[in-house]
């Protein structure tokens, strides 16, 4: 199987490390990882590396996501979704449409965000989550991310909760159900997640994304994987070389090159080299994929 990414649609239900699974057998190599992992209850935009493709992950990783999630307002939880226990309920009944756009809407910008207790986030040595699994209290720190955009498409009332239809656009390690959580603790009744659907992994989004049958299909009939040059034009800026620079390349010398920012590197022939990035008066290379 050549090198490259496979953007899967995710079910609700499985890990990602379940479709990491998938992926292995469906493309047969064991050398598959993912950018990013989505919750069991999450759908959505799941971005795999396949092969050497693997150590374009984590650079991806660094990217905007997109979503789109339905908080629900009047419930807490112990996950902050609705895979958790229930902490505490009260009457969302009393909450206006008006108010609850607005304190959504205060969710946008640079944020100091403390990410849910049941995150993977590693808290000496171990992950949090399964210190509070183990019954251990978990007190994590904030931690600095952007929301560039969040958008309120419905606010609808259900019984004593009220339910909010999202979408946003943020940075890596942002945490929607801490959104949802926080909004819920503004407002005074609690909230959670009941549905989370990643839109978008940077230019990845759900038009390219295959659900696992399909993609199996795809594979069969040789197809399935983007190929790492279409890869990394698609996720990073492009430079193409002259047989000379792609020769210095090759062995990982500096560039004389003005760059902007990470760029993708190629050989006249179009081959994938390398990801450089500006050092000073000259280009250094990040990764080399020859």
């Amino acid at each position: 199987m050549r090198p490259g990414l496979v953007v899967v649609d995710k079910p609700g239900g499985m890990t990602s490390h379940d479709v990491v699974s998938r992926v292995r057998r469906l493309v047969g190599t064991r050398k598959v990882g993912h950018a990013g992992t989505l919750d069991p209850m999450a759908t959505g935009v799941l971005v795999l590396g396949v092969d050497r493709a693997t150590r374009l992950l984590g650079h991806l990783m660094l990217t905007d996501k997109g979503y789109a999630a339905t908080v629900r307002l009047g419930v807490a939880t112990t996950t902050d979704d609705a895979e958790g226990e229930v902490v505490s309920t009260a009457s969302a009944a009393a909450l206006d449409e008006e108010t609850v756009r607005s304190v959504l809407g205060e969710f946008v910008g640079e944020l100091q965000q403390v990410p849910t207790a049941v995150s993977a986030i590693k808290v000496d040595g171990k992950r949090a989550y399964q210190r509070v699994r183990d019954g251990e209290q978990v007190e994590l720190q904030p931690r600095a991310v952007t929301v560039h955009e969040l958008h309120v498409h419905g606010v609808r009332r259900v019984g004593d909760v009220v339910d909010a239809d999202i979408t946003l656009r943020c940075s890596s390690g942002t945490y929607v159900r801490a959104i949802a959580r926080d909004a819920g603790a503004r407002l005074g009744v609690g909230g959670h997640l009941t549905a989370l659907r990643r839109t978008a992994v940077g230019p990845y989004d759900l038009d390219v994304a295959r659900t696992l049958e399909q993609l199996g299909e795809d594979v069969e009939a040789g197809g399935g994987v983007l190929p790492i040059a279409d890869a990394a034009r698609a996720a990073f800026p492009g430079r193409d070389l002259d047989e000379r620079a792609a020769a210095d390349v090759r062995v990982g010398r500096s560039l004389e090159l003005e760059l902007a920012g990470t760029t993708a590197v190629f050989a006249p022939t179009g081959e994938f080299l390398a990801l450089y990035e500006p050092r000073g008066p000259v280009a250094r290379p990040v990764a080399v994929f020859v």
